[in-house]
């Protein structure tokens, strides 16, 4: 599915360095026969300045692995992501529904498609947001961190993660005692490393510090970063690059805007055009309220663009994630195998013509669907005052 060749690619981006290593050939092989040849897919990138190699796609399991799915399409999906290349599985605590499930399903594959597999494997989870009732089951106190630790590890039965997370900056714990307990994590072998998500660039920096401080690197940041989203491009890209930090994107297809499914939406009759099966239409994280006659022509604009480069608008956008080499990969979440091959499919063509992103710049600005800013905003991230009334009540 790759465009016409294109004429001198370029990238906006930072030349390669330490922290930003190019790309490693796949040499995974499949959970049903070790032996065989991988399929050519997924390529690795070096996490900031460690040794941890991350695959460029990862699989993220925060929708379509809760109790709501048969547990036969997890397995394929996952099953079928491994045999790609993709050795990197991204959980959290609370991702379900309801909380919990999509670890208890995932410890499920793993103790039968991927028995013996899993020192090739990375798996990451997270704590912050709310599990269980009373004043001990979010935020970043100590107490929850390692209590959530425990019991993502015995839901998925597992000894460790390869990497913990804080979900979320926490404005009223220290933020000294939230990084102690990832690096408690690191030192009583529950962890292998440490990593935060939705931080400011000033908050990153000092968790980097008193990570460092306390013996124990800050391997990686997830934020949410897409074509819609780019708030990362501020300062915090810089400051990663900086401290040595990886960068995993997460809702680089900002949700499904950045997907087919809106495309026979007509931006002047939304509701008489929007599919029933849409996130749209339906209660959850993705509020109505983003979906404006605005933002749906930057969507088409884009998949004009994405048309052109012999690519869907999914694979473009997650293409276009990846052409700064600061970003080490990015998070897809997927409801079946035929929707993760084509996200895959997106590195075959990666290249983009400086052309081509300065007529994506056009389109690709903020539609104001950022809903989790409260996190880098509580920790000091300038952000475009352009809220929508859906970002407010998220408040």
């Amino acid at each position: 599915m790759s465009a016409a060749e294109p004429t001198e690619p370029t990238t906006r981006a930072a030349t390669p360095t330490a922290s930003t290593s190019p790309e490693v050939p796949s040499t995974e092989a499949t959970p049903t026969d070790p032996g065989r040849p991988p399929s050519p897919a997924v390529g690795y990138r070096r996490t900031g300045r460690s040794g941890l190699l991350l695959p460029t796609i990862s699989l993220g399991l925060w929708q379509n692995f809760g109790e709501d799915r048969p547990l036969a399409t997890m397995r394929d999906i996952v099953t079928r992501a491994f045999e790609l290349g993709i050795t990197h599985f991204d959980l959290a605590n609370n991702y379900g529904p309801p909380p919990g499930s999509a670890e208890r399903h995932f410890g499920e594959i793993l103790r039968t498609d991927f028995a013996g597999l899993r020192n090739r494997l990375v798996i990451s989870t997270k704590a912050g947001y709310l599990m269980w009732d009373g004043p001990y089951g979010e935020w970043g106190s100590r107490k929850y961190l390692l209590s959530s630790l425990e019991e993502s590890l015995a839901r998925m039965g597992l000894d460790y993660v390869d990497i913990f997370y804080s979900h979320r900056f926490d404005p009223h714990t220290p933020l000294e005692e939230t990084m102690g307990a990832l690096a408690s994590a690191v030192q009583q072998g529950k962890a292998l490393y440490a990593g935060v998500s939705s931080y400011s660039s000033t908050a990153t920096r000092e968790a980097a510090r008193l990570l460092r401080k306390m013996g124990t690197p800050c391997l990686i940041h997830q934020p949410s970063y897409s074509m819609l989203n780019r708030w990362i491009e501020g300062s915090l890209l810089n400051v990663l690059e900086d401290e040595g930090i990886g960068c995993i994107a997460f809702s680089p297809l900002a949700q499904g805007l950045l997907t087919s499914k809106y495309l026979n939406v007509t931006p002047t009759d939304i509701e008489g055009t929007l599919p029933d099966d849409a996130r749209a239409a339906k209660d959850g994280s993705f509020r109505r309220g983003f979906l404006t006659e605005e933002t749906l022509e930057k969507v088409h604009g884009l998949a004009r663009i994405a048309k052109r480069r012999g690519q869907t608008l999914a694979q473009m956008a997650l293409a276009w994630c990846l052409r700064d080499p600061r970003v080490t990969s990015v998070l897809i979440g997927a409801s079946s195998v035929r929707q993760l091959e084509e996200n895959v499919a997106a590195l075959e063509n990666l290249a983009f013509t400086q052309e081509e992103l300065d007529e994506i710049d056009r389109f690709a600005t903020d539609a104001g669907i950022n809903i989790w800013r409260a996190s880098s905003e509580a920790g000091g991230e300038p952000h475009d005052d352009r809220a929508t009334a859906a970002e407010r009540d998220e408040r």
